[in-house]
């Protein structure tokens, strides 16, 4: 199973989206709130080119953005199938 790491914020509705997607499916993940740990933040700007863009998921090193909530997106960086 793949490492995943997500950064979120707490009043970010893609984020909340992405967590159900993830828990319907039983994936695990690591939050990481970027207003709350050290170095988030910075991590996010520079996994999307100077932007703060949440949900932003680190999947075994590969970052991904997924704003607006994409599950098509996010289903295929896991490398998930879906209808």
């Amino acid at each position: 199973m793949a490492q995943i790491k997500m950064y979120t914020t707490t009043r970010c509705g893609d984020c909340r989206a992405a967590k159900r997607f993830l828990a319907e499916r039983q994936i695990p993940y690591q939050e990481i709130d970027i207003e709350e740990v050290d170095g988030a933040v910075e991590i996010v700007l520079q996994a999307n080119q100077g932007r703060r863009s949440v949900p932003t998921f680190d999947i075994d090193g590969k970052f991904v953005s997924c704003s607006p909530f994409d599950r098509r997106k996010l289903s295929r960086a896991l490398g998930l199938e879906e209808p």
